[in-house]
């Protein structure tokens, strides 16, 4: 324990605060649909969805380690810049949550950190080769994946189902639903989870209280998980609204097509190391399901803006990150609480205006529209 300096205290705590807001941020991903067709009551769904968040977390440790060794060089990588990268995700988290806009937390982990590294290390600190195969390469085919699976799933649910009387389907797709949701959540501790265990790892092979190459501890998986799974008991109300209302006009048959879709991509992908976004695998998987019926209507302006965010996330994360790095880098310990205090203030500002159109659980499904202020609307939707 000697290793566990206040600093490396610091950044685990930093850590899991990001981890916390992965869980609301991404609560939609796997309970949007559900809750927009009714298949779950918005307040059992975001439960039944954390805590299989956390089972998700002891599933797998492969996504954790290429965080941790993969995308930086571990053995350039200090506490300080971990600590930047994290406010620069979390920041991005917060804003994108305020707006209703389904962006992808991993993303902004990833920009985040590559972001401080390169600032703070130099562009040897990035192993952009690993970027590109671990992230970006399956940021473009996780979703047309997820889309294309959910959508012949949709068409031939609804072909096998012509004939049969449309009380009995909605109810029967919405028993599949609690399962494949269940799973989506199951999927999404076994993925995103695993990015906050890979963070706090490679803090710990930054301070030497790991050798290079190390898997997550034992208290690292459970904290990350724990962290992950309250979050996504919160509930990201305004994400959820944009998510099950914002793409598509969701029916029961669909919902279950993009949930199963989305969950086989996730859980190969977390098996095979691939960090990817379960954001954009679930929003490709809902615009699937979408095509898949005939006169759905799919709002391609608010998909238009989704991929617009998914495009900026990345270097928006990291611009604040290299900012950051810059100050904890030349301003040392004092660095450090400069950002800390602004990063809290930013936040804070962020809840305020938040609170001012509230959306929760009783009021979900009522639009697809995510105000900010009273008197404007901003309709914007993305994935993670």
């Amino acid at each position: 324990m000697d290793h566990i300096t206040f600093l490396v205290a610091v950044v685990i705590v930093t850590a899991l605060a990001f981890d916390f807001t992965n869980g609301f941020h991404d609560t939609a991903n796997a309970m949007a649909t559900s809750i927009a067709t009714g298949a779950l009551r918005p307040r059992t769904a975001v439960l039944i969805s954390g805590v299989l968040n956390v089972v998700g977390a002891f599933l797998s440790t492969e996504v954790a380690k290429t965080i941790s060794g993969g995308i930086v060089d571990d053995t350039l990588v200090t506490p300080g810049m971990i600590f930047a990268g994290l406010v620069g995700a979390i920041l991005w988290n917060l804003a994108t949550w305020l707006l209703g806009l389904p962006s992808s937390s991993s993303h902004a982990l990833f920009g985040g950190l590559i972001g401080a590294v390169w600032v703070g290390a130099g562009e040897h600190g990035v192993h952009f080769d690993k970027v590109v195969e671990k992230v970006l390469l399956p940021a473009v085919a996780s979703p047309l994946i997820a889309g294309v699976a959910a959508l012949i799933a949709t068409y031939f649910a609804y072909r096998i189902t012509a004939r049969a009387r449309q009380k009995t389907v909605t109810k029967g797709f919405r028993l599949g639903q609690i399962a494949s949701a269940s799973l989506v959540s199951l999927a999404h501790g076994t993925n995103d989870a695993q990015k906050t265990m890979g963070v706090i790892t490679l803090t710990l092979i930054s301070a030497g209280a790991l050798g290079h190459d190390a898997g997550p501890p034992l208290w690292v998986i459970a904290s990350a998980g724990l962290a992950i799974g309250l979050g996504t008991y919160l509930g990201g109300w305004r994400i959820i609204r944009t998510m099950g209302k914002g793409l598509t006009d969701i029916q029961s048959p669909q919902g279950f097509a993009a949930e199963a879709a989305s969950t086989t991509v996730i859980l190969t992908s977390a098996h095979l190391g691939f960090a990817l976004s379960t954001t954009q695998v679930c929003s490709g998987g809902i615009l699937g399901a979408g095509l898949g019926r005939r006169l759905a209507e799919v709002r391609w302006g608010t998909a238009g803006r989704m991929v617009v965010a998914w495009l900026v996330t990345l270097p928006a994360a990291a611009l604040v990150g290299g900012l950051s790095a810059s100050v904890v880098t030349h301003g040392g310990n004092f660095g450090i609480v400069v950002i800390a205090l602004l990063a809290l203030a930013v936040a804070t500002f962020i809840v305020v205006m938040s609170r001012r159109n509230p959306v929760h659980a009783s009021n979900v499904n009522e639009t697809h529209e995510v105000s900010v202020r009273g008197t404007a609307a901003t309709q914007v939707s993305t994935a993670a």
